[in-house]
């Protein structure tokens, strides 16, 4: 028997609980029963970025298609063996999917420690960064004020540089189809599949034509795609930035997922680069038309 499903508004709902209390058996199913979100054992927070909800608000009033075309661009937490990743999550990705192109956006002792399976027809890329090579410290001081706005905007900042390589060859995998052609579908991940994933779907459902306000959903959605793993990423996050608990100042803040924090990034974005498009152009050097290129192509156009 199928699972319920939910509305979008459902899912807006569910997906600002607070990351310090658990969501319920019955909605986190029927939530994950619910696109953009697929079920692949031993990964977590899955999803198909062309089946994120649009608003009115990503209309393009002309006539034009905007975001991004279903079962082309996929985003996910990191792949587990030991917790169910298995040959036939392998055959889902590979054969039901369709996926050719795994990109990993993990530092070199994440993947050192952990790296992506090898799955016949499926190409891994990552990129030995030398920004990455330095592991990402957390200073809980940065989450103090507000609701940790500040930290958030340098720890996604650092993201679009600290990356830049392996972004850059994800959005170039893009243009290595003839453009009569159908671009062969890509995943894309980092450990929670939250944060760095989260930076790089903002990107490339912008590039899309989508809106700030359904792009910040995608974000937000993390908190529920998470929940499965909600207490490990708790323990793991606490680790990383030295927190002796869950009530150490700033840490609510590092692991809760507001709005005010990614809307703080984009406007950084935007002061810094002149927005996504400046970003794409600017720190991967990308032409003007690659930019407009990639744009049609993740919409299908």
């Amino acid at each position: 028997m199928a699972l319920p499903t939910l509305s979008k508004a459902d899912l807006i709902a569910l997906s600002q609980t607070d990351v310090t209390q658990p969501i319920s058996k019955e909605s986190i199913f029927a939530a994950l029963a619910t696109p953009p979100f697929l079920y692949i054992p031993g990964t977590f927070n899955t999803r198909d970025l062309g089946l994120l909800p649009l608003s009115s608000s990503s209309s393009s009033g002309k006539g034009r298609k905007v975001g991004i075309r279903p079962g082309l661009i996929y985003r996910s937490g990191g792949f587990f063996p030991n917790g169910g990743f298995n040959d036939a999550a392998k055959t889902q990705l590979a054969t039901q999917l369709g996926i050719k192109k795994i990109f990993d956006i993990r530092s070199v002792r994440e993947h050192s420690h952990a790296p992506d399976p090898e799955i016949a027809g499926v190409k891994n890329y990552w990129i030995a960064a030398e920004a990455t090579e330095k592991e990402a410290t957390v200073n809980l001081a940065d989450f103090l004020e507000g609701k940790g706005e500040r930290g958030y905007v340098k720890m996604y900042m650092d993201v679009l540089r600290g990356y830049e390589e392996v972004i850059g060859a994800l959005l170039r995998s893009l243009l290595d189809a003839p453009e009569d052609q159908k671009p062969e579908p890509i995943l894309f991940h980092c450990t929670a599949g939250r944060d760095r994933t989260g930076v790089v779907a903002g990107l490339l459902l912008s590039l899309a034509g989508v809106s700030e306000e359904d792009v910040e959903m995608d974000w937000m959605l993390s908190r529920i795609g998470t929940e499965l793993a909600r207490e490990q990423l708790l323990g793991f996050a606490m680790k990383g930035a030295g927190a002796r608990s869950v009530e150490s100042p700033g840490f609510v803040n590092l692991v809760s997922l507001k709005r005010e924090c990614w809307r703080a990034f984009v406007r950084e974005v935007k002061r810094v680069y002149g927005g996504w498009k400046g970003y794409a152009r600017g720190v991967l050097g990308l032409s003007e038309g690659e930019v407009e290129r990639i744009g049609r192509v993740l919409r299908g156009e």
